[in-house]
């Protein structure tokens, strides 16, 4: 569902369990541990997943231009990893873009997140390129839809 401004604190906190056991990997916080998530709700570009009727997942969906929607984010609180809500998560996403009238789809992630370099091109993501961006070395994935 479409997140409502109640959820960004619960968004956050996702983002925060999520993401810190790259910390070490990186040396930094990955900067969905830094991004406002507050104004993506605000901006309608967040939709939540509910388990048992409490937000368990999130995705920040943004138009990228040209056709194309980025999926920016998608996360899932520890407790709920393992059990496909990731790649039902990415779905909806794909979802959205084409009841949007979106062509493409991208997301990225950093090198050093290895387990979604393994994963994107199992759910018909192919890389595009790498880059720098706010400090961080990128992989993007490409999908057509």
């Amino acid at each position: 569902r479409s997140a409502t401004a109640g959820d960004a604190g619960k968004i956050f906190s996702i983002a925060q369990q999520a993401y810190a056991m790259y910390v070490p990997r990186m040396g930094k916080k990955p900067f969905p541990m830094l991004d406002d998530y507050g104004a993506h709700v605000r901006d309608g570009h967040a939709a939540v997943l509910e388990v048992d009727g409490e937000v368990q997942g999130f995705v920040i969906l943004l138009p990228a231009g040209s056709g194309t929607l980025l999926l920016d984010n998608v996360a899932v609180s520890p407790a709920c990893q393992g059990r496909g809500y990731g790649r039902m998560l990415i779905r909806y996403a794909q979802d959205a873009a084409r009841t949007r009238g979106f062509e493409r789809i991208i997301l990225y992630t950093n090198v050093a997140m290895t387990e979604n370099q393994a994963l994107y091109p199992h759910l018909g993501f192919a890389e595009s390129h790498r880059t720098c961006e706010k400090g961080y070395q990128r992989i993007y994935y490409a999908k057509d839809l």
